[in-house]
């Protein structure tokens, strides 16, 4: 078999003879070769270079033989096209200025334009050709969710207190948002594909913090929408929808769609993939943190959550979240290594 149609096969539930491994932020300041470049450019110009964001979508697939590359880019590209402020604070992260929290602000937004965010499949088509093959190249956008926080509460946010403001007072304008989100992020998935995305990834990284009966109210009519569009005009791109903090909502995002589902590190992979169902795939999920652990630990828990999978069709190895900014190289080239040599995909063949 070909070994760069490991995670494409995978995604869609055909048998593989090994299990295929990429990561969440794969590319990033744990890499020596990303942060030379940091030094000499700003985050947003690494994203809207398309040279510089092929080069740093490149790194990891030299560095550490996965088996996909991930664009890089940021999740909220499309909010600053829609008139937003958008700069990075060191330590922070993320900022967005005139923070959306009104009818009157939410009717400021402007309609992306086409071509306003092209730098990214513009990054897609350098990566293919440089490529050539060798690993399939995935495109992602944030969830609507995830983008309206940070919209809302003009960054990150522990208790997303203004964004369930939001929600549960001016619900007519939360909607009205999520609306205008769902058609920006489709058009920005579309061009994606069209530049040559072999998949995607939905991030609603920070849903975990609504209780089911929000998540269904809220939040289930727009990113199934957003799925929606994206598989009405490419059925055969692999979707990935993936979420943290999520153990009780796995059931609504698989409502909500995706061929594939993300499993964060606190439940178990048996457990996540009873609650979605064997018809769809599941990725993921060992915890970031132990990265920072002996080897002998990482090893552990990677077999642990290989065995879970059964050899089971359908499983990609992930993280349950992105890489952490300190972790060891080594440790992370080590577990690339343990899930190529796990014998559990044989049984799949």
């Amino acid at each position: 078999m070909d070994q760069s149609d490991l995670f494409l096969k995978a995604c869609r539930r055909q048998p593989v003879p090994r299990t295929p491994v990429w990561f969440m932020r794969q590319a990033g300041r744990y890499m020596k070769e990303y942060r030379e470049l940091r030094a000499r450019h700003s985050l947003l110009e690494l994203c809207q270079t398309p040279e510089l964001a092929a080069q740093v979508t490149l790194q990891p697939i030299a560095k550490l033989g996965v088996d996909a590359a991930i664009i890089f880019a940021d999740l909220l590209l499309p909010a600053q096209a829609m008139g937003m402020k958008l700069e990075f604070v060191e330590g922070e992260g993320p900022a967005l200025s005139e923070a959306v929290r009104t009818a009157e602000a939410v009717r400021k937004l402007k309609k992306v334009k086409d071509g306003e965010l092209s730098y990214v499949g513009d990054a897609i088509r350098i990566v293919r050709r440089e490529l050539n093959g060798k690993a399939p190249v995935i495109g992602f956008s944030g969830a609507p969710f995830t983008v309206a926080s940070y919209m809302i509460e003009g960054g990150a946010s522990r208790n997303f207190v203004m964004t369930k403001q939001m929600m549960y007072q001016q619900p007519k304008i939360w909607h009205e948002l999520m609306g205008k989100l769902v058609e920006v992020l489709s058009d920005f998935l579309r061009s994606q594909v069209d530049a040559g995305a072999d998949a995607l990834q939905i991030f609603d990284s920070w849903v975990g913090c609504l209780c089911p009966e929000d998540y269904r109210l809220y939040v289930l009519p727009h990113s199934q929408q957003l799925l929606r569009n994206v598989t009405s005009f490419s059925q055969k791109t692999p979707l990935i929808h993936f979420g943290t903090g999520t153990a009780t909502l796995l059931e609504l995002m698989r409502e909500a769609g995706g061929d594939v589902i993300g499993a964060d590190w606190r439940i178990g992979l048996q457990d996540a993939w009873q609650r979605v169902g064997h018809d769809v795939a599941l990725q993921g999920n060992l915890d970031p943190v132990v990265l920072f652990g002996p080897i002998e630990k990482i090893r552990e828990q990677v077999e642990n959550i290989l065995r879970a999978a059964e050899g089971r069709p359908g499983h990609i190895f992930n993280l349950g979240h992105g890489i952490l900014p300190e972790t060891p190289v080594e440790n992370v080239q080590a577990v690339v290594e343990m899930v190529h040599q796990f014998p559990t995909g044989a049984a799949q063949a």
